[in-house]
C-alpha cells in the first residue's frame, strides 16, 4: 500500500475523467501567506479520495529540469505548523513560460514538450495550479497541449483575480498594511508630519483602498482612479486648517505621477518593476507645501506575513474544492471564493480578465463617505 493512503480508499471514477490516481500541484507566480495552507487542503483531502499528490518545486521549473524537482507529498507532514507558515514549502517563480523559455545563452525556445513529458513521466494525471492570472494562462495552454486536466486556485496580494471575492494572500496583506498605518499614526503625530505608505498594487489598488478605510487614511491614490496634485494639496491643506497637523496617505506603487509617468525601473528580462511613487509625492508635497513629510515602502513586507485567519480559512476551503472539482471531473476551471461560499468558473472566462478597483466600488464609495480623497471620481465629493 502507498505510503499515505488510507486503507480502504480506492481511486474515484467519474463520467467525464478517467480514472485518477496521481495528482500534481504547483505554486506559481509571486509568493504570498496561505499558499501552505492550500497545499495542505489539497494534500489531505486527496488523500481521503486515495489519491497520491506530487508537489512540483518551483513552478514549470521543476518540470524543465532534469532530473526533475518535485516530490510525493504525504498527509503526516502536514501538521499545524505548515498551516501557519508563511510563503511556499515547494518554492514559486515569475518566469519560465514553457512557450517562451529562455535559456542560459539568453535566447528564447518552445520547452512545452519537455514539461508535458515532466508530468507524465512523474504520473500526473491532474493538476492544480494555485496562481494568478498569469500563471493559468499559461498552465492552461500546457495542460491543453498534453491533455492533461487542469484546475486553478487563485491567489494574490492584488486581489486582482477576475470572478473571485478574494484570492489567497490578499487579507494578510491588507492586515500589514493596516499594521503599518497602526504604527506610522504616533509618529507622524509627534512630528506635524505627512506619513506616505506605498503599498503593492501593481495593476490594481485593493490593499490600497482596504488599508485606507481600515487605517484612518486622508488619502488614497490607487491605479485604477485619476487624482489631481492640487487637490492632494488641497486636501492636505483642510485637514491642517481644521486643526490637525498630521495626516496618513496611502499610495498603491503603480500609480503614475500627475502626469501620467510611471515611476518604475526596468528589468534585465525587458519588463518593468514599480516603485518610487510614495517617494516622489512626499517630494512634491515638501517642495510644494511646506509640510515635513516621510515615506514608507512596504514592498515584499506584505508577502512573507504568516497567514491571518481569514486566508488560512480561504485558502483551507479552495483547496478542498479543487479536489473535489477533479474528483467530479469538472476540470478546465478555477476555484473561487464567493460570498463566503466555493464555487469555480471556467478557465477560458478567467484568463485574460482582471478584477480592477471600480469607480463605483463600495470601498470606494465609503472611502469618500468617510473624506478621504480618491482621486477624480463622482463617488469622491469635492475637497473642501
Amino acid at each position: 500500500m502507498a505510503r499515505g493512503r488510507r486503507p480502504g480508499k480506492e481511486a474515484v471514477h467519474c463520467e467525464g475523467i478517467r480514472m485518477v490516481k496521481r495528482i500534481g500541484v504547483m505554486t506559481s507566480g509571486g509568493d504570498c501567506a496561505g499558499l501552505n495552507a492550500a497545499i495542505r487542503a489539497i494534500v489531505l483531502h486527496a488523500d481521503a479520495h486515495g489519491w497520491e499528490v506530487v508537489g512540483i518545486e518551483d513552478g514549470t521549473l521543476g518540470l524543465y529540469e532534469r532530473p526533475m524537482r518535485a516530490r510525493r507529498l504525504h498527509p503526516e507532514e502536514f501538521d499545524g505548523i505548515l498551516l501557519r507558515r508563511a510563503g511556499t514549502i515547494l518554492g514559486t517563480v515569475s518566469h519560465g513560460d514553457p512557450f517562451a523559455f529562455r535559456m542560459p545563452d539568453g535566447s528564447v525556445v518552445d520547452q512545452s514538450d519537455r514539461m508535458i513529458e515532466g508530468m507524465r513521466t512523474l504520473g500526473i494525471e491532474a493538476l492544480i495550479c494555485i496562481g494568478g492570472d498569469g500563471s493559468f494562462r499559461i498552465l492552461d495552454r500546457l495542460c491543453r497541449k498534453g491533455g492533461i486536466p487542469l484546475v486553478g486556485v487563485p491567489k494574490t496580494i492584488d486581489n486582482d483575480v477576475y470572478g473571485t471575492d478574494a484570492a489567497i494572500g490578499f487579507n494578510t496583506a491588507v492586515e500589514v498594511a493596516v499594521e503599518a498605518l497602526d504604527r506610522l499614526q504616533p509618529t507622524a503625530q509627534s512630528h506635524d508630519r505627512v506619513m506616505v505608505l506605498e503599498v503593492m498594487g501593481r495593476d490594481a489598488g485593493h490593499i490600497a483602498i482596504h488599508a485606507a478605510v481600515a487605517g484612518g487614511a486622508d488619502i488614497c491614490l490607487i491605479p485604477e482612479i485619476p487624482y489631481s496634485f492640487d487637490n492632494v494639496a488641497a486636501k492636505l491643506t483642510a485637514v491642517r486648517a481644521s486643526g490637525r497637523s498630521f495626516s496618513l496617505v496611502v499610495v498603491a506603487e503603480a500609480v503614475r505621477t500627475d502626469k501620467g509617468e510611471p515611476v518604475a525601473r526596468p528589468k534585465p528580462d525587458g519588463g518593468i518593476r514599480y516603485g518610487g511613487i510614495g517617494q516622489w509625492l512626499a517630494d512634491r508635497i515638501e517642495s510644494e507645501l511646506g509640510i515635513d513629510s516621510r515615506v514608507t515602502v512596504l514592498g515584499h513586507v506584505q508577502r512573507g506575513a504568516e497567514p491571518i485567519a481569514v486566508d488560512r480559512v480561504v485558502a483551507s476551503a479552495l483547496g478542498i474544492h479543487a479536489v473535489d472539482l477533479i474528483a467530479s471531473g469538472r476540470t478546465g476551471t478555477v476555484a473561487v471564493w464567493s460570498r463566503r461560499s466555493v464555487g469555480e468558473l471556467p478557465l477560458a472566462e478567467v484568463v485574460g480578465r482582471s478584477r480592477p478597483v471600480e469607480p463605483d466600488d463600495i470601498l470606494v464609495r465609503t472611502a469618500a463617505g468617510l473624506g478621504i480623497y480618491v482621486g477624480e471620481t463622482a463617488a469622491c465629493p469635492a475637497v473642501p
